[in-house]
């Protein structure tokens, strides 16, 4: 297992060296300049000579990169050029917001859309099915911003219940953390749930069809275990490999739901500092990203050997 883990690690390495290349090309090609943002109204030539020459920004492009991943390799994100601080630092505080965030409307999915998927799937044709679909598509169709509006006037303003936005950290509140999570966690469970009850129905209606699942209704199991233990357990590959991807979704495409509930989070952090042309937080979040869903992608991939027996062979 660890020989296989080194080698996936191991190959990812020309996948981060073009995600790099990506990064820093794609904020280049952002229009407007960072140093007249910097120098204030008066913008000064001296200033905006002196902020040009402390960013590197006069370097020619091929040395900026080379520059700049030297720094990355050395846990160096560069400084924000807004607040002028540490990209790490950052990343470091708003990292486990995100996490927590994500963490949460994940469990959600997974509690609401892989049981809706399998009970859809043992009862096609019926009315639960048909309103299991319904659900998995509404929950699809409807956009974030909208059911984080909706949720925050119901819950927040009529009943009083939670509060509207903001954030608290668990270490100061746990109680009050969860309080205000519970609502954007939902808003983001709430779609991710409806694709997986859909991937669910539709791995389990291919596993119900199996020989190997009439043999064991036929040795006259249980229908439970011939559900849970022998079609579920089998049915699992796609669905840890949409697990993951839509973990890694989460990291970096919570955005609006964040806008929405002000939740100092990894989205909200993305968007303020593309708006305000900090090239050096833009490049550090979504480095950061695209690492998590390299590690997402290995995780799955030891999954896979843990629930398939079959592949720890190959």
């Amino acid at each position: 297992m660890l020989t296989f883990i080194f080698r996936r690690l191991f190959s990812a390495i020309p996948t981060l060296i073009l995600v790099s290349l990506f990064v820093f090309t794609l904020q280049k090609l952002l229009p407007g300049d960072p140093v007249l943002a910097l120098a204030g109204e008066e913008r000064d030539p001296a200033v905006m000579q002196y902020l040009r020459d402390k960013y590197r920004l006069n370097d020619p492009v091929p040395l900026q990169y080379i520059h700049w991943v030297g720094n990355v390799l050395h846990g160096d994100f560069g400084t924000s050029l807004r607040t002028e601080q540490p990209v790490t630092t950052l990343l470091a505080s708003k990292l486990p917001v995100t996490l927590e965030l994500a963490v949460l409307a994940l469990l959600i999915a997974l509690l609401i859309g892989v049981p809706t998927g399998v009970v859809a799937a043992v009862r096609k044709g019926t009315a639960v099915d048909y309103g299991a679909n319904v659900f998995a598509l509404s929950g699809i169709s409807i956009p974030h911003f909208w059911l984080g509006i909706l949720l925050i006037m119901i819950f927040a303003v009529k009943l009083q219940w939670l509060p509207a936005s903001g954030f608290v950290p668990p270490e100061e509140n746990l109680g009050q953390n969860l309080k205000t999570l519970i609502l954007p966690a939902f808003v983001l469970g709430a779609g991710l749930s409806g694709v997986l009850m859909r991937h669910t129905r539709s791995a389990m209606l291919e596993v119900l069809r199996a020989d190997y699942v009439r043999t064991a209704r036929a040795k006259g199991l249980f229908t439970r275990t011939v559900i849970l233990k022998h079609a579920l357990r089998n049915a699992l590959m796609p669905i840890i490999t949409l697990t993951t991807l839509l973990f890694g979704e989460l990291l970096g495409g919570a955005v609006l739901t964040e806008q929405v509930f002000s939740i100092p989070g990894f989205g909200k952090m993305i968007v303020d500092a593309v708006f305000n042309r900090d090239y050096a937080v833009v490049q550090g979040v979504v480095l950061c990203v695209a690492v998590g869903f390299l590690l997402l992608n290995l995780l799955a991939d030891v999954l896979y050997r843990m629930v398939n027996p079959r592949l720890r062979t190959a």
